[in-house]
């Protein structure tokens, strides 16, 4: 048996009614999430509900298309250019040997490309012995930024997720 609350519209059984909101009959009760004020978010392709907005946005990413293509093995099975970059820095990606190999690879790349290196590397490399490697061969630990707010990332697709999902893609670093 349940009921329908009077702030939320939502039919819900008598158990997330409490005692006094059941006593003042239907069409007047609110349920417990009503009275205490606590908001939910839900998804309006499965209907699923979240306590936070941030959570609802990760969800989201499962409704997106399997659409994008690694930039380096070209295998399409990615739902962003972030899900594709992580699987290049994660070392997995058949045209990358190891993690270490891949960060090294994807730095060199936004390093050579001068569009990419202006607007989202922290310090554009100044000095490199030839192969375009930094003049000491390591990555900074952070060097990616963010061109609307100046956060720092250590990978490149952790930026392209903070401008997805902070952004909405205003400047959307893309390969």
């Amino acid at each position: 048996m349940g009921r329908e609350c009077a702030s939320c519209g939502d039919w819900l059984s008598n158990s997330n009614f409490s005692r006094n909101q059941k006593l003042k009959g239907p069409g007047y009760s609110r349920c417990k999430d009503c009275v205490l004020g606590i908001v939910s978010y839900q998804c309006h392709e499965c209907h699923r509900t979240f306590d936070s907005s941030n959570e609802l946005n990760m969800h989201m990413q499962i409704h997106r298309q399997r659409n994008v293509s690694c930039p380096v093995c070209k295998q399409t099975r990615f739902r962003s250019g972030a899900n594709a970059m992580q699987h290049v820095e994660s070392g997995y990606c058949k045209g990358c040997n190891g993690k270490d190999n891949a960060r090294q690879q994807i730095f060199e790349f936004v390093s050579r490309n001068r569009d990419f290196s202006n607007r989202f590397m922290t310090q554009t490399p100044m000095l490199t012995n030839g192969n375009n490697r930094s003049s000491n061969g390591e990555v900074p630990d952070k060097p990616y930024h963010c061109p609307d707010c100046n956060k720092s990332f250590q990978q490149v697709s952790q930026l392209m997720q903070h401008q997805d999902n902070k952004h909405r893609n205003q400047h959307m670093l893309t390969f």
